[in-house]
């Protein structure tokens, strides 16, 4: 990969119609290769498969951020009774969700569960660097009816222990744990860092995590801000984090004058919730603005500010060639 600051997107990528409407190992082939091409094609030094291995006509809003995991699991029921859904409805915080993802009802196990093979398929159409993304146990406890082990702590950690036994199996030049719930449950951050700790310790190379305030048909689902969120952050063994900025208040980023100096800060430039297209300038600036704030060096990737799935393909494209291009402009590269 390049040096300097490197670009990236956070995991998910819009899927083409044609692979909701044909969802065959050859169209799922197609479609991977389509998205590492179009990463390729801007620029980006490291692309994700877009997390096309988990789409989801029926949760389109997540495009299986949360379902594609739990429901592999094994003595995870999905068929939800009423008094489930009012259970869980009940768990303040999770007010965006209709009904939760599934009920626990024995002792959690991989179950068909195959993260180790979705990398390998994605790894066999990449031509260079990849990331490999993960949703945390954390985020994924927390959309759970739980019938047997009874506190939210508990699932979390036998998830985070299903799921770090699959990532150490997993050669990816970065794994990166994905969490937009913890940044509204600041709370809980003090446990659930050592759920977290358990996927990041387990990457055989680099290791991020993505905190971000959701991205739910369009819309933000958590309140807060990133400074009680630091203390976490500083407690893993990661190399970097991700962080939303493109649409957040400038002056939130002096928080992260306290993270350790070296964990590398990926920011968000690109504003995933409306369809104008950045220029180059205006991720340049985006860049400059932090700098001025958290000093030179601190800035290692920059990326989209949360998931892309909600935007038309055509717009993400553009989107990513201003990504790259407002990187390059910062960093005064000429590119032919």
């Amino acid at each position: 990969m390049a040096t300097g600051i490197l670009t990236t997107i956070t995991g998910n990528y819009p899927a083409p119609a044609w692979l909701a409407g044909s969802p065959t190992q050859e169209a799922m082939d197609d479609a991977i290769a389509m998205v590492l091409h179009t990463q390729l094609v801007a620029g980006i030094d490291l692309p994700t498969d877009g997390e096309l291995n988990r789409v989801d006509v029926n949760h389109p809003q997540s495009n299986g951020m949360v379902e594609y995991f739990l429901r592999r699991l094994r003595n995870v029921r999905t068929e939800i009774s009423r008094s489930e859904e009012r259970m869980f409805r009940n768990d303040a915080g999770m007010d965006f969700r209709a009904k939760a993802s599934g009920v626990i009802e024995g002792q959690l196990g991989e179950g068909t569960l195959n993260l180790p093979a979705d990398f390998a398929r994605s790894r066999a159409l990449a031509r260079g660097p990849l990331k490999f993304c993960v949703t945390s146990p954390y985020m994924l406890a927390r959309t759970l009816v739980d019938r047997h082990y009874k506190t939210l702590e508990a699932r979390a950690m036998a998830i985070a222990d299903i799921l770090a036994s699959q990532i150490a199996e997993i050669d990816a030049e970065v794994v990166q744990v994905d969490d937009e719930i913890i940044t509204g449950n600041p709370q809980d951050a003090p446990w659930a860092a050592e759920s977290i700790a358990r996927l990041l310790g387990a990457a055989q190379r680099k290791a991020a995590l993505r905190l971000a305030f959701g991205n739910y048909n369009g819309q933000a689902t958590m309140a807060g801000t990133y400074g009680p969120l630091v203390a976490l952050m500083n407690a893993l063994p990661v190399d970097h984090v991700l962080v939303e900025s493109a649409c957040r208040d400038a002056a939130e980023l002096s928080c992260f004058k306290e993270l350790k100096p070296e964990i590398g800060i990926g920011l968000g430039v690109i504003d995933v919730k409306r369809m104008a297209i950045e220029t180059p300038e205006d991720v340049a600036r985006t860049i400059e603005r932090a700098e001025k704030v958290l000093g030179p060096g601190r800035v290692t990737y920059v990326h989209p500010d949360n998931a892309l799935l909600m935007l038309r393909r055509t717009v993400v494209s553009a989107k990513l060639v201003s990504l790259v291009k407002g990187r390059d402009l910062f960093e005064g590269r000429n590119r032919t």
